[in-house]
C-alpha cells in the first residue's frame, strides 16, 4: 500500500465512535477508584461512598460509553430501567439520582443531571410502639449487654449506626449525657441519658472480662458489635414479645420522639436529640402522634341532636 494512502488517524466518524465506545473493564475500575477518593474527601461515609460507587459503576455498565460521552437522555434511560426491570422504589431511584448528579457534576464538572427531577418520595407513617408494647419488648430480652442495647435505643433515639458505634469516653454518665460522633451528615451531636440505664451500664462495662473503647462489643473481643446483630436483637425481642409490628431498632427511635411528643416536650428540641437538619423531618411524629389526636373532641359530640 502507497505509504501516502495510508490511513494514519481515523474518519471522524471512526472517532466518534471510539470516544462514545464504553470504557474497558479496567478503565472504569479506575474511574470508580478515583470517584472513591473524590466522596471521601468530601467527608462521605463508608457506606454511602460504597452505594454510589456501586450505582455509578451500574450506570457507565449500562450506557457503555465513556463518562464524558453520556447525555441526559442516557441517565434518564438509567433510572427507568431501573424503575421497569429493577422495580426500584422511588426511594432508590433518588437515591440513584443523587449518586450519578455528584459523580457527572462535582466530579466530572458536567451539567447533564442537574435538570432531571428528584422522584417523589412515598410518605409512609413509622412504625411507633406504644408503651406497654416497649415494656414488653425490654423484658423479652434476658441478656444484659442485649436489654442495655434496646433500652438505649428508646430512651435516647440514637440511630443504630450511632449505638454500634457508640465509645465509653463518649457517655457521660454523672452529667446523663453523651456525644454522638459523626453521626449522619458527619455531624456531631448531644443526646440525653436515662438515669436508671446510666446505673446499669456503670455496672456492666465494670464487669466486661474484655475491656473495649466501645460500650457494646463482642463477647471475646474488643471488637463493637455490627448494625445486623443489633437488628436480629431487636426482632427476636419483639418475636418473643408477641408483638405483631414489624419492630426495627429505628422504630425505637420513632418510639422516643413521639412519646417525648405527647409527654408535651417542644418539637425543636426533639429536632436537636434526633440530629435533624430541618424540622420539617422531625414534624413527622406529629402526624403519628396518636395519643394528641384521641385528645380532639369530634364536632358532633359538641352538638345536640334531638
Amino acid at each position: 500500500m502507497d505509504e501516502k494512502n495510508t490511513p494514519l488517524q481515523g474518519t471522524g466518524a471512526e472517532q466518534n465512535a471510539e470516544a462514545a465506545a464504553g470504557p474497558a473493564p479496567e478503565n472504569t475500575a479506575k474511574t470508580a477508584e478515583r470517584f472513591r477518593q473524590e466522596l471521601l474527601i468530601t467527608g462521605y461515609s463508608p457506606r454511602t461512598m460504597e452505594t454510589y460507587t456501586m450505582y455509578v459503576k451500574e450506570f457507565l455498565a449500562f450506557a457503555k460509553k465513556k463518562p464524558e460521552a453520556c447525555s441526559r437522555q442516557d441517565v434518564v434511560s438509567f433510572l427507568a430501567h431501573k424503575k421497569e426491570n429493577g422495580n426500584a422504589s422511588n426511594a432508590t431511584l433518588s437515591l440513584v439520582l443523587a449518586s450519578l448528579r455528584f459523580f457527572f457534576k462535582e466530579f466530572l464538572k458536567m451539567g447533564i443531571v442537574e435538570e432531571i427531577k428528584r422522584p417523589k418520595k412515598a410518605k409512609y407513617l413509622p412504625t411507633t410502639l406504644t408503651v406497654p408494647e416497649v415494656i414488653s419488648l425490654i423484658k423479652a430480652i434476658k441478656k444484659k449487654r442485649n436489654r442495655l442495647i434496646v433500652e438505649l435505643l428508646y430512651s435516647s433515639g440514637v440511630r443504630v449506626s450511632e449505638c454500634v458505634k457508640m465509645k465509653v469516653i463518649n457517655i457521660d454518665t454523672k452529667e446523663r449525657i453523651a456525644r454522638v460522633k459523626g453521626g449522619k451528615g458527619n455531624k456531631d451531636r448531644v443526646i440525653i441519658l436515662s438515669k436508671e440505664w446510666c446505673k446499669k451500664t456503670q455496672k456492666y462495662l465494670g464487669g466486661k472480662k474484655v475491656p473495649s473503647e466501645f460500650v457494646f462489643s463482642k463477647k471475646t473481643t474488643a471488637d463493637p458489635l455490627s448494625v445486623d446483630t443489633v437488628q436480629r436483637i431487636v426482632r427476636k425481642a419483639a418475636k418473643e414479645a408477641g408483638i405483631q409490628k414489624k419492630v426495627t431498632p429505628h422504630s425505637l427511635r420513632h418510639s422516643f420522639a413521639t412519646h417525648l411528643l405527647e409527654g408535651g416536650e417542644n418539637i425543636r428540641k426533639i429536632q436537636e436529640l434526633l440530629g435533624h437538619s430541618n424540622l420539617s423531618t422531625t414534624q413527622i411524629y406529629t402526624a403519628v402522634s396518636t395519643e394528641q389526636l384521641k385528645k380532639v373532641e369530634s364536632p358532633l359530640d359538641k352538638i345536640k341532636i334531638r
